[in-house]
């Protein structure tokens, strides 16, 4: 879940020795075509340490965005830090909008009571882009409780805007002189222990909600990926290419053992160090993947079939989970991996639909959104979603169900 391309896609090769470069990494777009087939899997109940894949994006985040930031010209100020975050919007934005109006009244139709209750009450906070800290204050499992939550994950993506909003000003103040980098590094090296102690403490709760979806602990990934970007080890970028294949190898198999044996929160050792020591693989395969062009594990990321999820990764993911809690229930005639597929295929078409109509153009300004065309059209959606949140009733608790007093 950026979750989260940041950058375009580029013909299937590797262009890019250093994450501060403007050529693009093809199997970087891999990556994540692997992180969010991993959730997928998870969300569908086939894969129980999918949801690992997240701190892949974040990870993936954190290198990228820091990458582009310490890349761009020097002393832009605050025009710089606007521009950047007017992209960000006009990357990421349209497509939620566009999902967001759909969802709702999907729901109204075809969702619970509930459900539609509860999306029209994170709706606010959606837009605010700080539904995770909803979620954390309203004290909602998200283990138990995300089923009845058709933007439950949208935690992610609120995450990711909340570090997309302070990192580039820490970076600012601190990415001066001579040694600007090792100055970003102590940074994040510093963010990366902050964060890291603040998960174990908050994950011995009952409750982990607090350490899953918090921006502060959550940002160990993202921070772990900047570091990568800033300082990456100097021993990887000299690696022959055999020792840098075995490398890939060990590191890859070890987050595909994570992800088919991690047992969600139940895992005894996931906020004691666990999912730090995942995102530190993540993040070593990264460097990797960057720092010695043409591995195997790049060719392989960079092949078609994950380079195209990773394109779509995005959209994907915003689709996927309302897709899944409105399908798989009337799916289940089919088995679970029939139902899982059929799940996965109509979120796999409207994540193809969402990024040639509505991604792409924003994205390269062309067709509807050329020139004033698009700012229109997203307002007119934003409009459409404050119409719905107004006009649709919101279900009283307990609408639908049985009343015992009426059987006596």
């Amino acid at each position: 879940m950026s979750v989260f391309p940041l950058a375009s896609a580029a013909p299937p090769r590797h262009r890019a020795p250093r994450p501060g470069g403007r050529a693009h990494i093809a199997a970087l777009d891999g990556l994540r075509g692997f992180a969010v087939a991993a959730v997928l899997l998870f969300h569908a109940g086939q894969l129980s340490g999918g949801f690992l894949g997240v701190d892949l994006f974040f990870v993936l985040s954190g290198y990228l965005i820091t990458g582009l930031l310490l890349g761009a010209a020097p002393g832009g100020g605050p025009a710089a830090l606007v521009g950047f975050w007017v992209r960000r919007a006009r990357r990421l934005l349209p497509a939620l909008v566009v999902v967001v109006v759909v969802t709702v009244p999907l729901v109204w139709v075809l969702g619970t009571v509930e459900q539609l209750r509860f999306a029209l009450g994170d709706l606010p906070w959606v837009a605010a882009q700080a539904v995770n800290w909803h979620y954390i204050d309203e004290g909602i499992g998200y283990w138990n409780a995300s089923d009845t939550r058709v933007f439950a994950h949208l935690w992610s993506i609120a995450v990711e805007w909340q570090f997309y909003l302070v990192w580039p000003v820490a970076l600012a103040v601190v990415a001066r002189g001579r040694h600007a980098r090792r100055t970003v590094a102590a940074v994040a090296g510093a963010g990366v222990l902050v964060s890291l102690a603040l998960t174990v403490t908050l994950g011995a709760a009952v409750d982990t909600t607090r350490a899953y979806e918090g921006t502060d602990t959550r940002a160990v990934a993202l921070l772990l990926g900047a570091l990568a970007a800033t300082a990456p080890p100097r021993c990887l970028a000299g690696l022959p290419r055999r020792a840098a294949d075995a490398l890939c190898l060990l590191l890859a198999a070890g987050l595909a053992v994570a992800w088919g044996v991690t047992d969600g929160e139940k895992a005894p050792l996931l906020f004691k160090g666990g999912l730090f020591l995942h995102s530190v693989a993540a993040a070593l395969l990264i460097v990797v993947i960057a720092q010695v062009p043409g591995t195997r594990a790049a060719r392989l990321a960079g092949s078609l079939l994950p380079r195209r999820l990773g394109e779509w990764s995005y959209s994907l993911y915003l689709w996927h989970w309302p897709v899944f809690l409105v399908l798989l229930p009337r799916l289940s005639g089919l088995g679970d991996w029939g139902a899982t597929a059929v799940a996965i295929g109509v979120s796999l078409a409207a994540a193809a639909a969402t990024k040639r109509f509505v991604e792409d153009p924003v994205r390269f300004r062309s067709g509807w959104a050329r020139g004033r065309r698009g700012p229109i059209v997203v307002a007119v959606l934003v409009l459409a979603t404050v119409a719905l949140w107004l006009l649709i009733p919101v279900p009283v608790p307990g609408a639908g169900t049985v009343d015992v007093d009426q059987l006596r």
